[in-house]
């Protein structure tokens, strides 16, 4: 019968066998803990609260990337902003806009194009949390998101992009690109080398 292995016996294996997991890792070149994700833009097509119809969708939520019917009994604190005509003309709405709690928030970059955004503005005052934001061609939209749980449980912020594709204030309608950051309070726009 052989003897067990002392705890000075143990250590060199140990030592051994994370070196060789480490080298594994590190031979893959991969982050375990990285998000790849791409700056490609995505297209949504959002409808004006002021429409008659009921049960258009008029919100978006961009962690989750989904538009949102603001209607409806599970959307409060779900979208990040609405679209509404007011004066004649589409605007964005944070949820604050509304009066529904959230720390969604709207900053507007202009004289720029959505692929020359490559950060979110750090400046809390750039950021429009309980008004009507204007929307017009060629200007850019930074969306700070409500607040959600993270991957690792943690409680997180997501920044988007967006720029209009289509402004159509008598039918009601705005189309949009935009691009979200996957990574939690991560104020990046555009992905990692």
């Amino acid at each position: 019968m052989s003897p067990l292995p002392t705890r000075s016996s143990r250590w060199p294996l140990a030592v051994a066998l994370a070196a060789s997991l480490g080298v594994g890792v590190a031979a893959c070149g991969d982050d375990p803990f990285a998000f790849d994700w791409s700056d490609a833009p995505d297209t949504v097509l959002l409808y004006s609260l002021a429409r008659p119809e009921l049960n258009l969708v008029s919100a978006f939520a961009f962690f989750q990337r989904v538009p949102v019917r603001v209607e409806a009994a599970a959307a409060t604190g779900t979208w990040d902003l609405a679209v509404d005509t007011r004066g004649g003309e589409i605007v964005l709405l944070p949820p604050g806009a509304l009066g529904v709690t959230g720390t969604a928030a709207i900053s507007t970059l202009t004289g720029t194009t959505l692929a020359d955004v490559t950060e979110a503005p750090t400046d809390t005052l750039l950021y429009e949390k309980n008004a009507p934001v204007s929307i017009s061609m060629g200007d850019v939209y930074v969306v700070k998101t409500n607040r959600s749980t993270g991957s690792f449980g943690s409680s997180c912020i997501y920044y988007a992009k967006l720029t209009p594709v289509d402004i159509d204030p008598v039918g009601g309608t705005l189309s949009f690109e935009y691009v979200t950051n996957p990574i939690c309070n991560s104020i990046d726009l555009v992905p990692p080398d």
